[in-house]
């Protein structure tokens, strides 16, 4: 169950980066354009998406959260978000729900980012086996997904 600031965090988050990366380009592009409309629906529609990423169905929770990845980290390559990413309210719910949005297998380091733990703590999981080492050295996606769950429901 999410918590209200979780929540909170989360829908600020979708703001920001919807306003950032979509709104503020737009008004750049059509400085006549009336914006106000869009940033009100940006503001209820945000409430709306961090309620459905932060929900109890995965399904909606998934096709919301590569809805919002594919729109807000556009490119011709798959997205594959720095270390940093996972630390923010929209990466700390993407790594739950979804794993990495292009990959199977990541690097201890981006394991670690995922889960909020070092790269040792990673090594420690791993050889304790709550974590599933990947074929090419790594740490499978799916083992931090599940890690990431049973966390949550402690």
């Amino acid at each position: 169950m999410a918590t209200t600031s979780e929540h909170v965090d989360l829908r600020n988050d979708l703001i920001r980066l919807v306003t950032s990366r979509l709104l503020d380009p737009l008004e750049i592009l059509l400085p006549q354009a009336d914006l106000v409309g869009l940033r009100q629906s940006v503001e209820a529609d945000a409430e709306m998406w961090a309620a459905q990423l932060l929900g109890p169905d995965d399904a909606v929770a998934r096709q919301t959260a590569v809805r919002l990845m594919t729109v807000l980290h556009p490119g011709d390559t798959p997205f594959d978000p720095p270390d940093s990413w996972w630390a923010t309210p929209l990466g700390r719910v993407a790594a739950r729900r979804v794993g990495h949005p292009s990959r199977a297998g990541v690097s201890f380091g981006v394991a670690g980012a995922m889960l909020g733990i070092t790269r040792q703590g990673v090594h420690d999981l791993v050889n304790r086996n709550k974590l599933v080492r990947h074929d090419d050295g790594g740490v499978t996606v799916d083992s931090i997904r599940a890690r990431l769950v049973l966390r949550r429901q402690q």
